[in-house]
């Protein structure tokens, strides 16, 4: 359940206290958590109830039901508490603001994990302001872990401080990827990327949840993350921890990341050139 508004001060202080993260963001840090929580635990108490499936557009890019009803719950409570910020979600696309702020979300990553009933899923939600991501919640409700961070202040989960892992070498390292939802018509798919890697790294995963990928990446648990296509609400809480646990955040070419179109190379920062170098022996420059 959604806990009230009357408890917003006490978990802006908690993290606060846990971060040290003293920009003033308290409030919106401790919504954001309270929501991300809220929609987490419902969605896994629904976890395994009949699905209402619909398609975007091809049989691999699937919503269901709890898409929209948890999305409606986070994004209807943060225009009543913050009525000028900008909006960008998943399936209600963008609602513009005065404020210079937008909050972007993503109600539930993995969509297709979640239809078919398996607990690999994630609740996403960031604060970007005057065009910079400024906070990330992700919350993995099945493991019931909180990922939060907030620019400049580190990132933590389950106020534990997160940090890459300090693997060396791109031959000892585990890895992420996933596909491109027209993978079945789209020459540019991936799957020549990950034959490349899969056979220069010690693995690659591919589990169905960028915001958990890029979450897991910042707690040291993946060591490098790429994928050829996503959107912003994939990337901008996730992409905040990496940057806040030590990592390094790009697109495929070693650029900054583009966050209204993002194409993504994530990585603890010691094997991102070999990672780039791969991408550019396959892609090109």
């Amino acid at each position: 359940m959604l806990r009230e508004p009357s408890g917003l001060v006490k978990a802006a202080r908690v993290i606060e206290s846990d971060l040290g993260m003293t920009s003033g963001l308290g409030t919106e840090r401790a919504l954001a958590i309270e929501l991300a929580r809220g929609a987490g635990d419902l969605l896994r108490g629904e976890l395994l109830g009949p699905r209402r499936i619909v398609y975007k557009g091809g049989p691999t890019n699937l919503v269901t039901e709890m898409d929209a009803r948890v999305e409606a719950l986070i994004v209807d409570r943060l225009l009543a508490a913050f009525p000028g910020d900008a909006i960008l979600a998943e399936e209600r696309g963008a609602r513009a603001g005065h404020s210079g702020r937008r909050w972007i979300i993503d109600p539930l990553d993995g969509t297709t994990n979640y239809a078919h009933g398996l607990p690999l899923y994630g609740v996403s939600i960031a604060l970007e302001v005057a065009g910079q991501i400024q906070l990330g919640v992700v919350y993995d409700p099945s493991q019931r872990e909180l990922f939060v961070a907030e620019r400049g202040a580190g990132a933590v989960c389950n106020d534990a401080p997160l940090r890459v892992s300090s693997t060396a070498t791109l031959d000892t390292s585990l890895l992420a990827t996933g596909f491109p939802y027209d993978i079945r018509v789209n020459a540019d798919n991936n799957l020549r990327e990950y034959a490349a890697f899969a056979t220069r790294s010690r693995g690659v995963r591919r589990l169905g949840s960028a915001v958990l990928y890029l979450a897991w990446l910042a707690a040291g648990r993946f060591d490098g993350y790429w994928e050829l296509r996503l959107g912003p609400w994939d990337v901008a809480a996730g992409g905040l921890m990496v940057e806040e646990a030590g990592g390094r955040l790009t697109g495929l070419t070693g650029g900054p990341l583009d966050l209204e179109t993002p194409t993504v190379l994530a990585s603890n920062g010691r094997i991102h050139d070999d990672m780039l170098a791969v991408l550019r022996e396959i892609r090109g420059s």
